[in-house]
């Protein structure tokens, strides 16, 4: 049995700063348009950087069409509930459970698992004790006493990692395995890789991957910007001037299925999940290795995972975050592996900035469209490529990937490298 008849992909959602919709985000970076703008959730005046990739008109009760769960969650978690539910929806998942017998039905949600990457901590959670502790000047008796009229009760609540996890499920029935998985920058994208394990395994018949962040505030955005990661005005990935990444916001979400789960209620598939491979620097939180060895052995063990050969790859979707090192050691990696069989290659981030935890299933959500419409556009804020990365074949023009397989890349502090393949559905 071959990887594409291992986990098909039978629905998919997203929300950014480009769209808060697959189609909608594909036709904004199609046109080239970074979704830029002056962060707007608080006063920037006194900070260093401004910019980030915000969601245009965000209005939690339009997305989820429920008022009473927005005491009880985050704007991060607004976010991946509402890509999960596009891709539930686009894959009529719960609409054919609708149609079985009590007991049907009962099987059909014990054997849906969910699968969510979370950016877990947040300094918003912290910001509700701000205006006590300066009230009552840090003394504890004081604080104390005053806590529980001061900070919202649902506080506990809102801040739980795993807020996604458990309103899926409640939402939508489904009870089948799940994990909540906290993990940086590759939270996302192990959210699918867990996913397809467990459908491979046999631990679930379907399930729903989601990955989702909002860190675009104060103190993430200073802190970063402190150790040199955040550009001044875009990100430009693989260029000889390039100075950083810039924040962004949303989620991503996919359904997949084992292929007898798809055939048997007639889904429309829209790809396939081939193969992945994960594999740490082990040099520390920050650190990682300029010659990007893990990063070449996520990929080999992905390609070895879905049995194919590195000439099989039609196109890469890159990490591409823009800052110096890690652009200049993932080119040492691509080089690793495809030496000067490279495939063209491409990012996402210049257009909707580092989505963090949701990065790697909205690149990979895009990473299907491309496939699917044989086309893809290329790095738009792109000018000159750093003579460091002059093997890959990257540019600022759109181009045909080589073959339907897409190499999709995530990385992220304390040394973490993820790689996943994927195939979109043939006509």
């Amino acid at each position: 049995m071959t990887r594409e008849e291992d986990v098909i992909i039978t629905g998919a959602g997203a929300v950014c700063a480009s769209g808060k919709h697959p189609a909608e985000i594909w036709e904004a970076i199609g046109r080239g348009e970074p979704a830029w703008s002056h962060v707007r959730q608080w006063d920037t005046s006194a900070s260093p950087r401004r910019i980030a990739g915000e969601v245009a008109d965000f209005d939690p009760v339009a997305l989820l069409k429920d008022r009473k769960i927005q005491k009880l969650i985050r704007r991060s978690d607004v976010f991946g509930l509402y890509a999960a539910g596009q891709a539930i929806e686009a894959s009529r998942l719960t609409e054919y459970r609708d149609t079985l017998d009590e007991t049907a039905a009962s099987q059909y949600s014990d054997g849906t698992g969910v699968y969510v990457g979370s950016g877990g901590g947040s300094y918003q959670s912290q910001y509700d004790y701000l205006p006590l502790l300066s009230a009552t000047q840090a003394e504890l008796p004081s604080f104390g006493r005053e806590l529980a009229n001061t900070v919202n009760p649902m506080w506990l609540l809102r801040t739980l990692p795993n807020n996604v996890l458990c309103h899926v499920g409640i939402r939508h029935g489904l009870k089948g395995p799940n994990a909540c998985i906290t993990n940086h920058s590759v939270s996302g994208m192990l959210a699918i890789i867990e996913a397809a394990h467990a459908l491979r395994c046999g631990e679930a018949e379907r399930a729903v991957a989601v990955g989702h962040d909002s860190p675009i505030e104060p103190q993430a955005m200073l802190y970063f910007h402190q150790l040199g990661l955040i550009a001044r005005e875009a990100v430009r990935s693989f260029d000889r001037h390039r100075d950083g990444s810039l924040f962004g916001e949303g989620a991503g979400s996919l359904v997949l299925e084992t292929r007898a789960s798809a055939q048997q209620r007639g889904a429309s598939m829209l790809g396939a999940v081939l193969g992945s491979g994960y594999a740490s620097d082990a040099q520390g939180l920050l650190a990682i290795s300029d010659d990007g060895a893990a990063l070449a052995d996520a990929i080999l063990l992905a390609l070895e995972d879905a049995q194919l050969k590195p000439a099989d790859v039609g196109v890469i979707v890159a990490h591409a975050n823009g800052t110096r090192q890690s652009d200049a050691s993932e080119a040492c990696a691509m080089m690793k592996v495809f030496g000067e069989d490279m495939p063209p290659l491409t990012g996402f981030k210049w257009a909707f900035g580092h989505l963090i935890a949701a990065s790697g299933i909205v690149e990979t959500v895009l990473a299907l469209c491309g496939l699917r419409e044989g086309k893809f556009p290329g790095i738009a804020t792109l000018r000159e490529v750093d003579p460091a990365c002059a093997a890959l074949k990257v540019s600022a023009a759109p181009f045909t990937p080589r073959s339907d397989v897409a190499l999709v890349l995530s990385r992220g502090f304390g040394g973490t490298n993820a790689a996943l393949l994927v195939r979109a559905a043939r006509a």
